[in-house]
């Protein structure tokens, strides 16, 4: 009997979920292999993280390692709710279109979602659901949900940020920020994490691990301990009846150390945003010169993904080498993600096969 070879794997532009685990991150999840530790998060990695997020989001910040992002975001919208709470949220949200309900199903959390361009909320968009306080007949919004990056590859800046914030809590809501691709938010805007969630006024976030070289690593941050429905521990036992509460905590918490115990979350989130400037500038070129009939941009490209519009046959003949998804199939509009692992090689391979298709 011999052993049969896997094939070799496309290189994708399909999602930043495709890529590997980065080598740092693997060799921190085999250092903390040695030995025994203590279970359930009071481990000497999961302390050293709570310190490590701490420098990032300023000393009243603690954090809540989880399994994953959508147990990241129900877990934090638990915390910030009753149970006759809604969340207001973009119609292109996460925890709107891609969470299989999560959100309703197991936490029972109504969402108000609001139409966008660009995937952006702002206070006036808010406004078209931020209504019916003490009418007992609806779900009262008492949670403004922001997606930073946001599913369209957008980014809120502070100033949008603050305004939301500032708009929400008077109204007496909270913000949570869904996080899965904060490192590119910093990345796109050249600033540190605080100065765009608790240095305005974000309550709760999803920080994303996965996505920017994890294995399987998030986490609920949280900034405003008074913002929590049950008091300031709450979150604690929300997590376990969530089943968010990982035993070997600290498979987890090393991850995220490794991510964000120095510049490593940035290094990476810098360079994927790097590569879908290439991809779309390369594209740009090619159009200008009039190699790329049919090909249209649909979205700013502020971080790590690119979305364009194309015919569906040369969409189809560039997936013969390289992975993508459709976003609309009506419109041929497809979305092109870049990782922390994509190479300048890859990218310019796959510009090629985009002008080649069209020419074709």
């Amino acid at each position: 009997m011999t052993d049969t070879p896997l094939p070799s794997p496309r290189t994708s532009f399909a999602s930043d979920n495709y890529a590997g685990v980065h080598p740092e991150v693997l060799a921190a999840v085999v250092e903390a292999n040695g030995g025994h530790d203590v279970a359930y998060g009071a481990d000497s990695w999961t302390e050293r993280l709570g310190e490590v997020m701490a420098g990032h989001f300023g000393p009243a910040a603690t954090v809540w390692p989880v399994f994953n992002g959508t147990g990241a975001n129900v877990v934090a919208l638990q915390s910030l709710l009753p149970r006759w709470g809604a969340v207001i949220c973009s119609d292109t949200a996460h925890i709107n279109v891609d969470e299989g309900g999560a959100p309703e199903r197991m936490a029972a959390i109504k969402l108000l979602p609001v139409p966008t361009p660009d995937g952006k909320l702002t206070p006036e968009l808010i406004d078209r659901e931020a209504w019916g306080w003490g009418f007992e007949h609806r779900a009262q919004p008492l949670v403004v949900s922001l997606t930073q990056t946001t599913e369209l590859g957008t980014c809120y800046t502070p100033e949008e940020i603050a305004a939301i914030t500032e708009h929400a809590h008077a109204r007496g809501m909270r913000v949570h920020v869904d996080g899965a691709r904060l490192a590119n938010a910093a990345a796109s805007l050249g600033l540190q994490l605080a100065a765009f969630t608790s240095d305005v006024g974000v309550d709760v976030l999803s920080l994303g691990g996965t996505k920017n070289g994890a294995l399987g690593a998030e986490a609920v941050v949280v900034l405003d301990h008074d913002a929590l429905v049950g008091g300031p521990d709450a979150i604690r036992y929300v997590r376990k009846l969530s089943m968010q509460l990982a035993s070997k905590m600290r498979f987890i918490s090393a991850q995220l150390l490794a991510l964000h115990d120095g510049d490593l979350w940035l290094r990476s989130a810098t360079h994927a945003n790097a590569m879908a400037t290439r991809l779309r500038g390369g594209l740009e070129a090619a159009a200008a010169a009039g190699r790329a009939p049919g090909l249209a941009f649909t979205q700013a490209t502020e971080a790590n993904a690119v979305f364009a519009t194309l015919p569906r046959p040369a969409a189809d003949a560039v997936r013969e080498r390289f992975r993508f998804y459709d976003w609309d199939e009506a419109t041929g509009e497809v979305r092109w993600m870049c990782s922390f692992d994509t190479t300048e090689a890859d990218v310019d391979a796959f510009v090629e096969a985009v002008v080649a298709a069209l020419a074709g």
